[in-house]
Parts: C-alpha cells; sequence; structure tokens
C-alpha cells in the first residue's frame, strides 16, 4: 500500500473524479470501481479508517434523462441530473463495498454545512461516529439544492474539508491526471512534481485549470487550494492518476503536498473558510504584525469591502492585495470601515459606543 498505508495514515479521504466513475458512454466503470473497493476493503482490514468522496452523480444523471454537456448547461439541468444521478450513485457504492463485507453510508453536504460553524461540528461528530464502527461514509455535495452561491463547484475542496472534520491524516484526490506539473502537462518539456513542501506563488502559477475529460469541475486550481486547506489542518494531500487498476494499492504516479504542524481545529477551520463575508485590507506596517502572531488594529487598515456582521469570517489582504489571514470580524462592516487607520483611543467617539480593542482578534484568526 503505497499511498498513505494505515501504520502512518489511520484516518484517510479518498476522492474520485467524475471521469473515473462514468465512462464515455455515461454508464458506471463498475470494473474499475470494484478494484477500488477492494482496495479500501482491505486498508479496512488493517485497520485504516476510510471515507469516501465520489463526483459522478451529475454525469449519472445527465445519462439518464438525456441531458446535453453531460448535464451542465444549466443550474437546472445540474440539479435535476444531481437528484437522479445520485440514487444511482449510491446504489454502485452500496453493492459495490458491500461485496467486500463493507457497510456503506451516503452523507450529501452543501458549502453551508462546513462553513457554519454548528453545522461543521455535526457533521464532524457524525463522520467520527460513522467511521468508528467501521463504516465507510460516502460524500458528495449535495448538488440538486446548492446554488452557485453556496456551492464548492468541486469536489477537491469538499474531500480537504472533510478530512478536516474527520480529523483525517492524509487525503487522495484519485483524477484523470497524475499530479502537479510545472507547466500545462499537454506542453513540450513539462516535468512532472513528485514533492511539494510549500504552497506558494510560484506553485500555484504552475496550475493549469482545464479538466482533461471535460466531465468534472475541478481543474489543477482547485486541487491545489484543497492541498492548502488540507495542509493547513495537519492531512498530506496526494493528487494520484486513477487511470490505473487498484491505484490505491498500486502506487499510482502522484504528486505529494507535505502537511505543516497541524493548526488547532478552530484555527484550521477558519484557514480552509471558503465563503469570507468581506475583506478587510491592511498596510505593510499590519500585515508584519499579523505575521508576528499580532492581533488587526484599526490603525493599520486602509480600507474595508463587503458587507459583515459582527463574527462572520472575512478576509486579510495585504498591500499587494494577497490574502494574508482570515477571521471572524470583531465589528460589522459598517463600524470597520468608520474606524479605518484611526487610533484606539479615538474609536468611542466615532461610535458612540464602548468599542473593541481590535478589527479581527489573534484568537479568531488563521494565517494563510
Amino acid at each position: 500500500m503505497h499511498l498513505f498505508p494505515p501504520a502512518t495514515c489511520p484516518r484517510l479521504i479518498v476522492k474520485i473524479g467524475s471521469a473515473l466513475l462514468v465512462g464515455p458512454d455515461g454508464g458506471v466503470r463498475r470494473e474499475w470501481l470494484a478494484g477500488i473497493a477492494a482496495d479500501i476493503a482491505e486498508r479496512v482490514r488493517a485497520g485504516q479508517q476510510v471515507a469516501m468522496v465520489s463526483s459522478g452523480a451529475i454525469a449519472l444523471g445527465a445519462r439518464r434523462l438525456g441531458l446535453a454537456k453531460g448535464g451542465r448547461a444549466s443550474l437546472e439541468d445540474a440539479q435535476a441530473a444531481a437528484a437522479v444521478g445520485q440514487i444511482a450513485l449510491s446504489q454502485v457504492w452500496a453493492e459495490m463495498l458491500g461485496a467486500e463485507g463493507l457497510t456503506a453510508a451516503q452523507i450529501l453536504v452543501t458549502l453551508d454545512d462546513l462553513e457554519h460553524r454548528r453545522r461543521y461540528l455535526n457533521a464532524a461528530a457524525t463522520l467520527d461516529r460513522l467511521l468508528g464502527l467501521g463504516v465507510v461514509p460516502v460524500l458528495n455535495e449535495n448538488d440538486s439544492v446548492a446554488t452557485e452561491e453556496i456551492r464548492f463547484g468541486d469536489n477537491d475542496r469538499l474531500a480537504a474539508r472533510v478530512a478536516q472534520a474527520a480529523g483525517a491524516q492524509g487525503v487522495v484526490l484519485l483524477s484523470d491526471v497524475d499530479g502537479l506539473y510545472d507547466r500545462n502537462p499537454a506542453l513540450p518539456g513539462a516535468q512532472h512534481i513528485a514533492r511539494i513542501e510549500r504552497i506558494d506563488a510560484a506553485v500555484e502559477a504552475m496550475a493549469d485549470t482545464g479538466s482533461a475529460s471535460g466531465m468534472g469541475s475541478g481543474g489543477m486550481v482547485s486541487k491545489i487550494q484543497a492541498a492548502r486547506i488540507a495542509n493547513a489542518a495537519g492531512a498530506h494531500l496526494i493528487i494520484a492518476s486513477g487511470r490505473v487498476e487498484r491505484p490505491l494499492s498500486t502506487g499510482a504516479r502522484h504528486t505529494l503536498f507535505v502537511a505543516e504542524k497541524a493548526a488547532p481545529a478552530r484555527k484550521a477551520w477558519l484557514a480552509g473558510g471558503l465563503t469570507a463575508r468581506g475583506t478587510i485590507h491592511v498596510d505593510a506596517g499590519a500585515a508584519r504584525a499579523l505575521v508576528g502572531g499580532k492581533s488587526l488594529l484599526a490603525a493599520g487598515a486602509a480600507r474595508v469591502e463587503g458587507d459583515f456582521a459582527r463574527g462572520d469570517l472575512v478576509a486579510i489582504a495585504g498591500p499587494d492585495g494577497r490574502t494574508l489571514a482570515r477571521g471572524l470580524a470583531e465589528y460589522p462592516a459598517e463600524d470597520a470601515a468608520r474606524l479605518v487607520g484611526r487610533r484606539s483611543d479615538e474609536h468611542a467617539d466615532i461610535l458612540g459606543y464602548a468599542p473593541r480593542s481590535t478589527l479581527v482578534h489573534r484568537s479568531h484568526m488563521a494565517l494563510l
């Protein structure tokens, strides 16, 4: 077992892309999927707890409904295809895992389920209980009800968030690509990169937005975003080729993104947030202070964007516009904007009420 063996990875999340699960004819690739089920069973028998994030509902439903563009011509088509296809997808997983003596469970989530702190904790508790019972949870985005505003949009980032919620040590993204290249792999001279120690601007620049199959929604950009979320939560992430039989046990070619030291659970949840309600732009001095572990004071803020309330998740951007951190706002956007650049001793006179000491406190902030 080359990809995250049980001895070093007690809890594993495996994501399967649409192009691997669904063939060009729109039908399930049952023989390949049976091999994945066998891989999972082997790992469960060895003591590893495994959860799956499975794409494929829209592609399966589109075939049954005869919808154009794989069911992705419109949001309404995608929702209809997902509603039909999810039944077929869950049946396939229950059958394949059942043939290996495993019990499958279905969990459908929306972005809000993992961005809202209380619902996130509920989802985490459910995952933990199922895994502890030896069940293999199969998760997917609830595309039949999700709108553009509340969608993950791809299962790569969903898998990373699930890993965070489950306290997993490893994530495998099985896809139609075998990892990260220094440029689009279709270009001459493209070099495969086997290991990434740190995701920086140079690594992000290597990403290509295309999905080779045209079936899925997650290109390399979403996979790198997923790696950032997983790594911040202490989980290593592998992007591996699923274009081989039994990829989990044969050691498919891949790129490994090495995790950082795990952040505290609340900080990891903040860092992985995808739906910031606004942005607070800061000057160079404030940016240095944040990196040094300080809270964000109004004096270091340059401007405020968005419409957020106290307690909402906001992004904090440096002078170059790059997001430095995410945190929970101590003020609503209107009041925060009035305090921009002002000293703490001026706040009470400006607002007319006893102020809080920071715009975002370090206890409720995670650096990226």
